[in-house]
């Protein structure tokens, strides 16, 4: 009798509804935001930890530390707070002063073994969460690239 509606144009409106292939392109976006408020977390963690060492009472890091150790602990003090904060937004700086201050301590991490607590477990931890966050950003980047593709955006 009536022709089925062949477009999207076509049908109702209806309000919560999404399309199931955008509820499924959307879940790897939320776990990749999910992600990086849990990795903030600890990241704002780890900073307050260092910021502990630098304001402890007591002897000053400056006097009982080496200098290259000293200057270490305040620069994780500061750039892990900062990487925090830029991931708990889920801005682009965030990302890439997380990447900067996780390589670096994974880069300290193995030269430098006692210098976390944990030793090169912390450089291997560091090295996984860097892996789970490059495969969420690209499942997350494809299925974005899969809803705008060309041949999506121009079917009639």
């Amino acid at each position: 009798m009536y022709p089925q509606p062949t477009r999207d144009s076509d049908r109702p409106i209806r309000v919560g509804e999404r399309p199931q292939s955008e509820t499924w392109a959307n879940r790897w976006s939320l776990a990749l935001i999910v992600f990086m408020r849990v990795v903030a977390g600890l990241w704002m963690l780890q900073g307050l930890v260092h910021w502990a060492r630098v304001l402890a009472p007591g002897l000053p890091i400056i006097d009982t530390l080496p200098m290259t150790a000293a200057f270490l602990v305040i620069i994780f003090a500061v750039i892990d707070l900062i990487a925090a904060i830029g991931l708990w937004l889920v801005a682009p700086w965030g990302g890439v002063m997380w990447l900067f201050a996780a390589s670096t301590q994974i880069f300290v991490a193995a030269a430098i073994p006692n210098f976390f607590p944990g030793g090169r477990v912390i450089a291997w931890f560091d090295a996984a969460l860097v892996i789970v966050y490059f495969v969420l950003t690209y499942q997350a980047g494809a299925d974005a690239g899969r809803r705008l593709s060309p041949g999506r955006l121009f079917r009639r």
